[in-house]
């Protein structure tokens, strides 16, 4: 069930949540047969005992009383069993089917744009990935299939006891329009809640999600109580959302009582006077109680179950929201990379985050393979962005990319991108050791091949330092590392690769001095045979690159070597001027 215009049952979305059954089409038969297996056993003990009660009891047939007990017994056990199995089995074909549709959404996840999770919340996501596939698991356990088997077995009893005595049958019915009214009633309220806990539990996700992850800013701007505030608001919702649907239940099961208590009142008036008339016997009545426990048993979570494979659906449609997203490459080339030699070359180069906000603007420029290009320029200058294409994490509007004299887009892009490295500035760490983090947890790099590349970084020593030394939990976000013991396990991490082309983006702007000189004597020692860009605001760095290219607003505005741009006296001589003044004023 949807909101606003939307249909009151989607019956397309419950298709397409049951198509993720089809591997397993048999437990669902299964579950579907003991629906209705179930369904025919439950009016056969009430029947059971009004045949005790009339013919074996009031006639003082105890051995065959005896028997019967005995053969009731037998069936409850029968039933008991079936039951089980059929509770078992409709779970495990809900959490089955959630854990190959939470495989599903995550992968599809990892394969989207950046430009995807630049407007689509990580909290939104998690609810999307974790709570809303979990709600998904209700359709199975509580939904579609418990509802199914709570109709089968209604009409089963109805008609064991229109068959009976209709008559009966009809008193004891009559205060079914007072149950569908209250039913009615709950089932709409309890909906209006479901979704409201529902938004508040995305947005609880999404808010805790996001102030975790800048925990640094909003202390550091004194910042808490503020959003203290702001979370007691969202988390009052939350409350609220809740205690709504916590006062239809009140309101609703006593109702239910009531209408049951009307019903057995009503059946023990009548059923006395057609006792007292002959009409009816003691074993009837007596079936009639029990048929009509059994009758309300479902009736009092019927309308819940309803609600619960309504918000089912409600959260598969989030879902197919995200599977339903196109935000990936339009078009994967096939030309498999297998070997790359470097070559880099834009031309017109055309892009933008958004529609009518151009970052860059025509650019244009080659690297011959193993040589070191470095791009400098101001914030927002569009230097960031130039990497951020070459791999396609975002796509060009116009112009053209090509490595190796290809195009990009004929590539196959993730055969391509394992042989282009990168090192950002913004180090991110993943909770595991850092063996884990400098592999990426691939099996196929030896633990022998991390400590070598370590060595030639300089950074074994810090590492064995450690307690565990490459066993050490880095733990999330590697917290328990300094900025600049993170941007070298970033570095090794990107050479462990031997990548063909390596992409430096202000990888030293965020470390100390030693740590820079760590960095820069590997630099100087691995960019060999390689074709490097480098990115950065520390100038000193770049003074060895065999070009150097400075950009303005999305354009090429200077390039050539060091020295050619200091004699050039132009942006790049200023850049450099401003930097070395710096330097001396930290100095003094």
């Amino acid at each position: 069930m949807t909101t606003g215009t939307k249909k009151v049952f989607d019956l397309r979305l419950l298709r397409r949540i049951f198509s993720f059954t089809a591997p397993y089409r048999k437990t669902l038969f299964l579950t579907i047969s003991l629906a209705v297996i179930l369904a025919v056993l439950s009016p056969l003990r009430p029947f059971l005992i009004k045949v005790s009660v009339d013919k074996y009891i009031g006639n003082n047939l105890f051995e065959g009383l005896m028997w019967i007990s005995v053969f009731q017994f037998g069936m409850l056990m029968i039933e008991s069993l079936l039951r089980f199995w059929f509770t078992y089995r409709t779970n495990w074909l809900g959490q089955t089917v959630v854990n190959d549709l939470r495989n599903t959404v995550f992968k599809k996840i990892l394969f989207q744009n950046i430009s995807y999770f630049d407007r689509m919340p990580i909290g939104t996501l998690t609810t999307r990935t974790i709570n809303d596939i979990e709600s998904i698991n209700d359709v199975f356990s509580e939904g579609i299939i418990s509802i199914v088997a709570d109709i089968l077995t209604i009409i089963s009893i109805i008609i064991v006891m229109s068959v009976t005595d209709w008559r009966l049958t009809l008193v004891c019915l009559s205060t079914f329009p007072l149950l569908i009214i209250a039913t009615w009633w709950f089932k709409e309220a309890v909906n209006k809640s479901f979704q409201r806990v529902r938004n508040a539990v995305a947005a609880l996700n999404a808010f805790v999600q996001e102030h975790l992850t800048g925990m640094y800013i909003v202390q550091a701007f004194a910042a808490e109580q503020r959003e203290m505030e702001q979370f007691k608001s969202i988390n009052k919702e939350h409350r609220n959302a809740n205690i709504k649907g916590i006062f239809a239940y009140s309101v609703f099961f006593p109702i239910v009582e009531i209408i049951l208590a009307m019903s057995l009142g009503l059946l023990v008036w009548y059923g006395a006077s057609r006792i007292l008339n002959y009409g009816a016997t003691a074993g009837v009545i007596i079936a009639f109680v029990m048929y009509l426990n059994l009758l309300f048993r479902p009736l009092r979570m019927m309308a819940d179950k309803f609600n619960v494979l309504q918000m089912g659906i409600i959260a598969g449609e989030r879902v197919f929201t995200v599977l339903d997203s196109d935000e990936h490459l339009d078009y994967n080339g096939t030309l498999v990379a297998e070997k790359i030699k470097g070559d880099v070359e834009f031309t017109d180069v055309h892009f933008s985050y958004k529609p009518g906000v151009p970052v860059l603007k025509g650019v244009t420029f080659s690297i011959s393979a193993g040589k070191t290009m470095a791009v400098v320029g101001h914030t927002g200058a569009g230097k960031t962005s130039l990497i951020s294409i070459l791999n396609r994490l975002y796509e060009t509007e116009s112009g053209k990319i090509l490595i190796d004299g290809h195009e990009i887009k004929e590539y196959d892009i993730y055969s391509l991108r394992k042989h282009i490295g990168i090192v950002l500035q913004d180090v991110f760490l993943f909770s595991g050791t850092i063996s884990d983090n400098i592999t990426l947890r691939n099996p196929d790099i030896s633990r022998e091949k991390v400590i070598e590349v370590c060595k030639m970084l300089g950074m074994h020593d810090f590492i064995m330092r450690l307690p565990g030394g490459y066993d050490f939990d880095v733990m999330e976000r590697g917290n328990t590392l300094s900025q600049g013991q993170r941007q070298l396990l970033s570095f090794a991490r990107a050479l462990l690769y031997d990548p063909s082309i390596l992409i430096l983006d202000e990888a030293t702007s965020s470390v100390d001095s030693e740590s820079e000189q760590l960095i820069q004597h590997a630099i100087d020692t691995l960019i060999t045979g390689r074709t490097s860009i480098v990115i950065a605001h520390r100038l000193s760095t770049i003074r060895k690159a065999n070009e150097i290219i400075v950009m303005d607003h999305g354009e090429i505005i200077e390039r050539g070597d060091h020295a050619s741009l200091i004699n050039d006296r132009g942006a790049y001589y200023n850049l450099y001027t401003a930097v070395e003044q710096m330097k001396e004023k930290d100095v003094l």
